[in-house]
């Protein structure tokens, strides 16, 4: 299988490294704006280095994989749809719905499949998270908090890229909430504070924020998010029923220490970011979606989870902007 990969940033190297050990990959072209960089990661895997984007659709390829800046996704998305090959994207497709509903439009137009890169959805932690919930183990569920924390801030630069706070960060835990619970957010309450470096005002973002989602059942989520957690990079659920309670991501590198007089020891080194904490996540997506291309698996994150996703944040933003409570049909899902 000849896979192309586009963008070699950091996420990009990461998954470049992953695909070239993979064995059903045999052989892996990459590309990227920085056509120096994309030769570096190249030549250190093995892999071919193509000059630009078109070069690397010339080079008869199985699937696509995208991993490029997010202003990039939908057009090529698009491109590869056009080419009758399947993609994997990470997350988002776009910043707005409609250049998401575009990009999924030219997908089923063409035929062809989609796989978005919502990492946590093959996290041990989350996949026992949504067994326990679906297999009843919990009772019913009545509360979930999901916390992210960033140990440092994204460079300025990057801030008026992402979409801000929700779009860019939250979306990840608006995602695995619908897909631990099976449940669909109904409305929202959120808010934020910019009371962190002034390049978070600058950029007309936050630097934390938080926001109460109801689900159609009447489960109550509580989902925060900061980009200066000084104590370091934390990732969590905890999920709570009437029969049990149970927490994703607690162990011996979890950020967070008790005052009690007979609590454990504080923990160990924290995790350093996303691609250590997210590693075997990171690797297992990528295989579901060397199995979609093989014909020898489903797809295990469709594209039109992306939409879903996107439309809880943008409940958010406008919650966050209008001060009141948004109910997610209230944003167009087109």
């Amino acid at each position: 299988m000849r896979i192309g990969l586009i963008g070699t940033g950091r996420i990009g190297s990461f998954h470049a490294g992953v695909l070239a050990r993979h064995p059903e990959v045999e052989s892996l072209v990459v590309a990227d704006a920085d056509a120096a960089r994309a030769a570096g990661v190249a030549g250190a895997l093995g892999a071919v280095a193509a000059p630009d984007v078109e070069a690397l659709f010339g080079h008869a390829l199985d699937a696509v994989v995208i991993a490029s800046a997010t202003a990039a996704h939908a057009q090529l998305i698009a491109r590869a749809a056009s080419a009758g090959l399947p993609a994997f994207c990470e997350k988002p497709i776009s910043l707005d719905v409609p250049g998401t509903t575009a990009a999924l439009a030219a997908v089923a137009e063409a035929g062809t499949e989609l796989q978005l890169g919502f990492m946590r959805r093959f996290d041990a932690g989350y996949r026992a998270a949504r067994e326990a919930v679906r297999s009843g183990r919990l009772g019913r569920l009545h509360t979930v908090r999901a916390a992210t924390s960033d140990a440092e801030p994204p460079p300025a630069a990057y801030l008026p890229l992402s979409g801000g706070l929700f779009r860019d960060c939250l979306v990840h835990d608006f995602d695995v909430v619908r897909w631990v619970t099976g449940r669909e957010v109904t409305e929202v309450y959120a808010t934020g504070s910019d009371a962190g470096p002034a390049m978070f005002r600058e950029a007309g973002d936050v630097s934390t924020a938080a926001a109460l989602l109801t689900l159609d059942d009447g489960t109550l989520v509580s989902a925060t998010a900061t980009r200066c957690n000084g104590a370091g990079y934390d990732v969590r659920m905890e999920l709570a029923g009437d029969r049990d309670q149970i927490a994703v991501g607690l162990d011996d590198r979890t950020p967070l220490v008790s005052v009690e007089p007979w609590a454990p020891a504080p923990p160990g080194k924290p995790w350093p970011g996303f691609l250590e904490r997210f590693g075997p996540a990171y690797e297992a997506e990528l295989d579901a979606f060397v199995r979609l291309v093989r014909g020898e698996g489903p797809n295990a994150c469709d594209g039109r989870e992306a939409l879903a996703a996107l439309r809880i944040a943008e409940a958010c933003e406008a919650s966050r902007r209008e001060r009141r409570p948004v109910r997610v049909d209230e944003v167009p899902s087109r």
